[in-house]
């Protein structure tokens, strides 16, 4: 066996013993964190009923599938993630707000398994540089706990771009669907019936989240309760002005459809506003080509006459 076969089985063996060891000191009993409530259950005498008002707290089925299969290690690998990207609180309103309909626990999962993708690529990029360039274990442990730690972040990082792509196609629908809304309310339709009317004539982000605000009013949520969660479970601003302004000129009795033409034209005022600061943020990059590539041949076709001429001179 060659040494660098030798060292990357010692690292491999090595990496076990460390994983293994911190696992057992994790378990001790006087090392092992206790909160209030895990103290204080031994003393409590336990009620064979319990009140069928109260709504029973059960976790999702995926984490706990992961519970009974890998036991304390899924725990304080959750743990760690939430710590790492927030909260559940945070990441629900988060996976919302990307309007996707998973739980935070199957989003946990994801990331953990984009942190097993990262370890793994990281493995792979450390045994590499001990073997090819002979450095040093602790730069290949370095490597490996960062490919894990950047998976993890990658997961969220996507999950944060989702949320942009999603907040600027709304803000490209909004627009349009505050005009088909206006016009509905003019002909003559409810403000509820119009949104119904434009989130089944209509297809995108925005007319979705109104089918969901509908189906929120047709099972008894107030009209106000669930303009408020519109712009709760949406990125954009504007959309949550957008449904304050509509639940007020709703109690007070406001024309509607000049409510909803006002709103219209503030989000256009808007995207171009957003349009204008654009622009004015990538003026640099919008002298690159013009430096380096229109620049250069304005100066060779302005100075290649003038050499042509000294070279017949000459």
């Amino acid at each position: 066996m060659t040494s660098s076969g030798t060292a990357i089985t010692g690292i491999v063996l090595g990496l076990l013993f460390g994983i293994g060891l911190t696992l057992i000191v994790w378990q001790l009993p006087w090392l092992r964190a206790r909160d209030l409530a895990t103290r204080v259950d031994p003393y409590l005498r336990r009620s064979r009923s319990a009140s069928l008002f109260a709504a029973p707290s059960t976790a999702s089925r995926t984490r706990t599938v992961l519970e009974n299969l890998m036991g304390p290690i899924a725990i304080r690998v959750l743990s760690v993630l939430e710590r790492l990207t927030g909260g559940p609180e945070q990441l629900e309103r988060r996976l919302r707000l990307a309007g996707r309909r998973t739980s935070a626990d199957s989003f946990r999962v994801e990331q953990v398994a984009f942190g097993a993708a990262g370890l793994a690529m990281g493995v792979v990029v450390a045994i590499a540089a001990i073997g090819l360039r002979d450095s040093s274990l602790l730069l290949g442990l370095v490597l490996v706990v960062l490919g894990a730690v950047c998976g993890v972040l990658l997961r969220d990082y996507l999950l944060g771009a989702e949320i942009k792509r999603r907040a600027a196609r709304m803000a490209r629908e909004f627009p349009t669907v505050a005009d088909l809304l206006a016009l509905a309310v003019a002909a003559g339709e409810s403000p509820i019936a119009a949104m119904e009317r434009v989130a089944r004539t209509s297809s995108g982000a925005l007319p979705d989240e109104f089918a969901a605000t509908v189906a929120d009013i047709r099972a008894g949520t107030s009209i106000s309760q669930a303009l408020a969660s519109l712009g709760s479970r949406t990125p954009l601003e504007s959309l949550s002005r957008f449904g304050e302004g509509v639940a007020i000129a709703i109690e007070r009795g406001t024309p509607l459809a000049d409510v909803l033409r006002a709103q219209a034209q503030d989000a256009r005022e808007a995207a171009k506003r957003e349009l204008m600061e654009t622009a004015g943020q990538r003026e640099i990059m919008m002298l690159v080509p013009v430096v380096f590539f229109v620049l250069p041949l304005v100066i060779l076709f302005a100075i290649f006459p003038g050499l042509a001429v000294l070279e017949i001179s000459l």
